[in-house]
This record gives structure tokens, sequence and C-alpha cells, in this order.
């Protein structure tokens, strides 16, 4: 037999399935061969430069460590920070925006809310779409839906003119009362198609048909301002992953939580926002359920920031209007809090003498001085190194070795301005990076309404093991799981990702017997868009759909989503989605007024097809008794130097225990685990930690 017809029967006996996640410092691999149970993970630095050129190299190692056929691979998913990235940095393309004559500033207006109302010197970020780049159109939906006036088509046709001549790339259509009726968006839209061709349109009412004009705009603006960029990003991915011979159509992480195909992504840009860190908690939900874990804090570091989440009683939980950038995102998506400080976040001493860490970040290029890569300023990363918790083993794969001598450099720099040792310098940046941290989830606790003593705290990230024991004792929380392979969680969320599509409709009535026509039909609406969705995404399977309702007391502002049962819409149980209702607002706000009137303001609905039922090898033989460290090493853990045990996590054994401080080095991070805690292994190859009182 050839070598070319021994590998072709090789790969003809395997099944790989393959998630991917682009992150400020490396794409993370994930791939699970199903027929063996066999998982095999890889990191590789990213390429600002040239990017997809990271995809193929990780490819390309994949097939050379692990045998990875391409053809071999019949699930692909993809997640990408590329249009988060298009935002922040400010790189979309230009764009002009229709609304009614007399509505040209709603985006400016932005509710009159400031981002910070606390501060003297606050200001708006710019926006998106300049002044003089929104054009007033005569034309106008009464609130019911009927019309009021007619769209002026001469004057849409001037508009479009002059928006051509200042150099728009597309064009945005958002009309008051869109959500009741699209009409007159879509007939503005067929008309700038004929006008310039050569111009992209969306609307409104086709990216999120939702009430309130300011959020349903800046929704739409965004998936036209990261559109061109997008799209033109996953054209070249399928492009390249045809190329290498993979057959399996490219899917990609959704701001939800879930995967659609790459067709819908090109217009879809706004879905996949916030994929990364949407996988992420994904991929932790996976392992808590796996691991008997209900109650779970998620902490993501990366190289540039850390985000946090909630999973309550094994579902990660959702919510509207995150940011994106400056700018807040009204789709559904997984709730979770980011602040700026990641492994490579700097470190700066600023005038007054104060020791700062972040936001800015070294990234990947040049990276933490420690990486060897031509980085100079002192980052998190570098003050683990110089304290001794980092520098051990390889790194990434065998990709970085950690040079403590530059990280020591590095830190000393400042620690010479504030008249610290090189140790205690580091000590403080890793304090004022958990601090920093602190505050941030003592927010998300407080807006959820939890007590962090009954979570578990799972960290991940390449950063998330180094610093997430020492967050975790500081919230006095129960335990720290660490999975076996923290440093692609994210990427293992794509891969145990379901098919999820978002669907809402804007119903506006008190819940009274006279809305149930409406809410029947509009749930049936619903339905049938949901099962629709997941027939065009590929999907043969079962459909799970999820009924939901935006809430509030007649009188308010604002409203609660709120999960209903299909059964009570189709019955007419107005008692259950009432008590639904009260029992929610109570939990959020430890009020209820079981007398009040409410309103059912939206109707939600999640169309779920299942992921891959993925199993595993389960693990080594169970054994029991004390891990034995490889060997001592001086680490600082805060007073002074200590010599500690250094373990291999690919030598600890489940059932195994051993005690801190400590460091578990392994390929993709390390975990740095304080004193006062013990450790255990569970079958599945898990790090239990638990603090003593």
């Amino acid at each position: 037999m050839t070598d070319a017809a021994r590998q072709a029967a090789e790969a003809s006996q395997q099944d790989w399935k393959i998630g991917v996640d682009i992150g400020g410092t490396f794409i993370d691999f994930c791939a699970l061969e199903s027929r063996s149970g066999r998982i095999a993970s890889l990191k590789v630095l990213t390429t600002p430069d040239d990017p997809g050129a990271e995809l193929m190299t990780g490819l390309s190692l994949l097939a050379e460590r692990e045998g990875l056929a391409p053809e071999a691979i019949s699930r692909f998913v993809h997640g990408t920070t590329v249009g988060i990235n298009t935002v922040i940095q400010r790189r979309g393309v230009s764009l002009a925006l229709l609304t009614n004559a007399g509505f040209e500033d709603v985006i400016e207006l932005a509710r009159l809310r400031m981002p910070d109302v606390y501060s003297l010197f606050c200001s708006r970020p710019e926006q998106l779409i300049a002044r003089d780049m929104i054009f007033g159109i005569p034309a106008r939906l009464r609130a019911d839906g009927s019309e009021a006036q007619a769209p002026d088509m001469k004057v849409v046709a001037t508009a479009v003119a002059a928006a051509k001549a200042k150099g728009a790339a597309g064009i945005i259509i958002s009309f008051l009362h869109a959500w009741r009726d699209d009409a007159q968006e879509t007939a503005v839209k067929n008309e700038i198609e004929k006008l310039a061709p050569d111009l992209f349109v969306f609307t409104s009412s086709e990216v999120w048909p939702v009430i309130r004009e300011y959020e349903r705009t800046t929704t739409a603006i965004l998936n036209g301002y990261v559109h061109p960029r997008v799209s033109g990003y996953l054209t070249a991915l399928e492009d390249k992953l045809a190329s290498r011979g993979v057959k399996a159509p490219a899917l990609l992480t959704k701001s939800n939580g879930g995967v659609m195909n790459a067709a819908e992504g090109k217009r879809s840009c706004v879905q996949m926002l916030l994929s990364g860190t949407a996988s992420g908690v994904i991929g932790a939900a996976w392992l808590a359920r796996l691991a008997g874990e209900k109650h779970v804090l998620t902490l993501d570091i990366g190289g540039t920031s850390a985000d946090f989440a909630l999973i309550i009683d094994g579902e990660p939980q959702f919510g509207t209007g995150e940011l994106i950038g400056e700018f807040p995102l009204h789709i559904p998506s997984v709730s979770v809090s980011s602040i700026g400080i990641g492994g490579g976040s700097v470190a700066s001493v600023d005038a007054h003498g104060i020791l700062r860490v972040g936001p800015e970040s070294a990234g990947s290029t040049p990276g933490p001085a420690c990486y060897g890569r031509g980085g100079t300023q002192a980052t998190v990363t570098d003050a683990m190194a110089a304290c001794g918790w980092l520098g051990h083993s390889e790194m990434a794969y065998g990709q970085l070795r950690i040079d403590v001598g530059l990280a020591r450099a590095a830190v000393s720099t400042l620690a010479e301005r504030i008249g610290r040792s090189v140790e205690e310098a580091s000590q403080a940046i890793l304090d004022i990076a958990i601090s920093e941290m602190f505050v941030e989830v003592e927010k998300l606790a407080s807006r959820a309404g939890v007590d962090l003593r009954e979570f578990t705290l799972m960290p991940f990230g390449g950063g998330g093991p180094m610093l997430g024991a020492f967050l975790a004792r500081e919230f006095r929380m129960a335990k720290v799981i660490g999975p076996p392979r923290p440093g692609v969680v994210s990427a293992l969320g794509g891969l145990v990702a379901d098919l999820r599509g978002d669907f809402i409709k804007t119903v506006f009535t008190h819940l009274s017997p006279e809305a149930l026509p409406l809410l029947r039909s509009s749930s049936e609406v619903l339905s049938d868009e949901g099962r629709s969705w997941l027939i065009k995404q590929g999907h043969k399977g079962p459909a799970e759909l999820r009924i939901s309702a935006d809430m509030r007391y007649v009188g308010q502002s604002f409203e609660i989503e709120v999960p209903l049962r299909p059964a009570w819409v189709e019955d007419g149980d107005l008692a259950a989605m009432e008590e639904a209702f009260h029992a929610m607002h109570a939990r959020l706000y430890d009020f209820a007024d079981p007398d009040g009137r409410i309103e059912i303001v939206n109707l939600r609905l999640s169309a779920i097809g299942a992921g891959p039922a993925l199993q595993t090898t389960v693990g080594l033989e169970e054994i029991a008794g004390m891990a034995e460290p490889e060997r001592e090493i001086p680490v600082y853990t805060g007073k002074a130097f200590e010599w500690i045990g250094l373990y291999r996590r690919d030598q600890l054994r489940p059932g195994g225990r051993f005690s801190g401080p400590a460091v578990v080095a392994q390929d993709d991070t390390t975990f740095a685990i304080p004193a006062g805690t013990q450790v255990t292994i569970d079958r599945h190859q898990n790090l239990h930690l638990t603090f003593s009182e």
C-alpha cells in the first residue's frame, strides 16, 4: 500500500470535530476525534498583519502532531474577533443613515444617557455615522401601523446621490414604528438598490425588529459598519478551508452562544460580535454540567481583557444591551461583563506616582517582555514571572519560553519609580489586577442578586488559572474548578454549541384575556420563523423552541425578560404568566406587586437545534493518595520567597490530592495555587480547589 493510500485509509477511520477561537494574542484549537473520544488542543500566536494565516498554521500543526486529515473534519466551528475589533478600532466602512425627517438626531441624543453620569469630564463617543451622513426622508408611519405619509422617493434619490458623493459604502434605513410594519423601509430599500446597486443596504426591521427606535437603529448601524470586513473575512475563510480539503461547512459562533452558517454570518454580522466571549461561557457550562457543578462564576482572562459570567442551575444567563466598544448591542447575548485586565495588560506609574494596570495591552506583538518578542513594558504576565509563578516550562504548546530575566528587567523600571523591590512591585501589580476584577465581579453579583459564596469559580483562558484562585479567595467562594484544558475552553464552546436563532415580535399589550389572540398568533409566527431558520441552517433533527416575554408593570419605563411555557400561551393561562413575572421581578428587585397591572412589550423565541452529542474519554484510572511534585521551585508568595511544589498536569491522576502553595504547569496555561488550598483531581481530570477557613 502506498503512503497516499495508507493516509486515505486512516482518514476514512477518523471523524474530527474542531472548534476554533481567535483572541487578542492566540488562536485556540480544540479538536475531538469522535470515534475514539480523543481530544487534541493547540494554541498558535495570532498574525494581526495577515488574518487567517494563523488558522492555516494551526491546521498544519494538528495534521503533523495528531494525524488530523482535513477531509476527515465533519464539523468546523469558528469564533472570531474581526467584528468587535472593527468597532473598537473604528475601522469600519463609511455609512449613511436614512431616517424620518425631524428625527435625524436619534443616535446622537442616545436617550440622553452618559457613559459615566458621575464624571464631570464624561463625553459621549463619536458616532459611527457622521451627522452630515444622516438624511431625513419625508415619511411617517403611525404607532398603530397605519401610514400617515408615504416615503418621498425623490428625496430618497437626492440623499443617495449625496451619500455616494461623500464616499458611503452602504446605507442603513431606520424609520419610526418599523417594528409594526416594515413596508416603508422595504420600499425605500428596493428603490436604493435600483438607484445604486453598488451600495449595500440594511433596514432596521430586517436586522432586529424591536420597539424603541434608538436601540433598533444602533443595532442596524453596527451590523452595517462591520459588514464588508466580516463578509470579506468569511469568504476568505471558506476559500482557505476549501484549499486545504476541508469539506465541512464553516459554522460561526454567535453572541447568543449558538452557531450559524457562514452564509448567514455574511449578512447577520451583528449576531457574531460577541462570539468569542459567549463561546467561553458555553464551553464552561458544558464542563460544569459534566462535573456536577450547578452555580458557577466563569473567569476568562486572555491577553487583553478579563470576562466574567454567571451560570445558574447549569445554564448561562442571557441579556441585551451588551456594550460593543462604546455602543450598546440590543440583540440577545450571553451576559458577559468585561474589564481591560489581561495577561498582556501594561503596568505604569502615572504623573502622581500611582501604580496602575491596564487597559493598554501589549497584545501578541510585541507581547509581554518575558515572551522575548521585543516587548519592554511590564505586564501582568511579567509580574507573575518575576514572582516565580511562571518560567518553569514552555508555554503555548512549545511556542513560547518565558524569560524571567526580561520580566524582572521590565518590572524593575517601575519598581525604582515607586521605591519598591522587583518582587514587591510585581506583587503590587498582581494585587491591583485582582482588585480591579473584584470591583467588576461585585457589580455583576449585585445586578444578578446572587451570593458568590454559593458559587464555584471556573477560571480559563491563558490567564484565568494564573489569577483565579486569588480572586476566589477574596470573595470567600466555596470552590475553584480547573478544567483539564483551560486555555482552549472558548474553542471547546464552539465545538459543543447548538444551532441557535433568536426571534422577536413586539406586541405591546396588556396581559389580559383580550390579548390572548394576539399572543397566540405572534407565538405561531415566531415558531414558524424559528423552524424555517433551522431548516436553512441544515438542521435535520428535532427543534427545541423556547419562548419568553419582555414584561413590566404598567407605568414602568423598561421591562424584564420572563421565560414562559408554550402551553401557557396556547391554553391562555394568564395566572401562570402573571405568577412567573411577579417571581422574576421579586428575584431581581426584591419587590413584586401582585395587584399591579402587567404589560407585555415583546415576545421572544429561541429556536435551538442540538449540537453533536460528544463523548470524550473519561480519563485515567483513579488512584488515592498524595500527588508528588516534580520538584520544588522558589516563588514570591506575597511577603517572601518560599519553596513550593511544581506539578505537571499530565502527570496528575484522578483521586490524587495535594496542598498549596503550588504551581501546576501544562501546555496551555499555568495554575497558581495559593497557600491554604486543598486540591483534588476528579475522574474528568478537573482540579478542585477548596480553601481552609
